[in-house]
């Protein structure tokens, strides 16, 4: 049986640092390629960006189409902006993770307003064979930028290597999908992934001891559900104890 003392002692354990520094650098980078493209005239494409959009428009077609347009649906709009993260939200207050609901919220917020910031500053345009209704501004993503933050959120949430892997195959697959579209340049989706997961990452830094306490009361309360062991025995404390009996 794990204590509320020592799950406490635990949560402290957890650093802060590395999700910290690596916020601060991926939103670094994403700044960094923002100020190179919007030094480029007219915000012209890079030879990737061209390159890989004449190869990525070949391969348009029904299937293609139909996944491109589901991505394009779950990762913005009414469904992205608001059904994911609100929905995801109300999931984990009913299991009793208020600070994991507050972080997602939180995070998927913090990116979406990020990116909108960014776009404002860099307005870079979109790829003239664009096949998707859009907003204006084309770095970074906001597309990718909310798949990277969910991915990163999820994977600090429920701690699993498959949690990553999943999260990582749903970022890339978000990007593929705005480039298909023709929505985005390459390294759009690159700015995108890194802005994204530098807001998860940075939040997490924030969030970390309330989350790590969270989630290591949660797992004891799962594995005491799923044993026969019984709860431990209250301790009485000098306010709860009741008073001596006089003499």
């Amino acid at each position: 049986m794990t204590t509320p003392a020592r799950r406490d002692a635990e949560a402290k354990i957890v650093g802060r640092r590395a999700p910290l520094f690596a916020g601060i650098g991926a939103l670094f980078i994403a700044l960094l390629l923002g100020i190179v493209i919007a030094a480029r005239e007219g915000g012209l494409p890079f030879e990737l960006d061209e390159e890989w959009a004449e190869d990525i428009v070949e391969i348009r077609g029904p299937v293609g189409d139909w996944l491109a347009y589901g991505m394009n649906a779950l990762g913005g709009g009414v469904i992205g902006v608001f059904i994911v993260p609100i929905g995801a939200a109300l999931l984990l207050v009913l299991v009793k993770r208020p600070w994991a609901a507050l972080y997602f919220v939180t995070a998927s917020a913090a990116s979406a307003g990020v990116v909108q910031l960014l776009k404002e500053l860099f307005g870079r345009a979109r790829p003239e064979y664009i096949i998707v209704a859009t907003d204006t501004g084309s770095f970074p993503s906001g597309h990718v930028a909310n798949a990277a933050t969910i991915a990163v959120v999820v994977g600090v949430i429920a701690p699993r290597v498959w949690v990553w892997v999943l999260g990582a195959a749903y970022t890339v697959l978000m990007a593929l999908s705005r480039t298909y579209l023709g929505a985005h340049w390459v390294t759009d989706t690159i700015g995108g992934a890194l802005v994204g997961a530098a807001v998860a990452l940075l939040l997490w830094a924030a969030f970390a001891y309330p989350l790590e306490r969270e989630r290591l009361a949660w797992g004891e309360r799962r594995r005491l559900a799923s044993s026969s062991e019984p709860p431990p025995p209250a301790v009485a404390t000098s306010e709860s104890a009741p008073p001596a009996a006089d003499t």
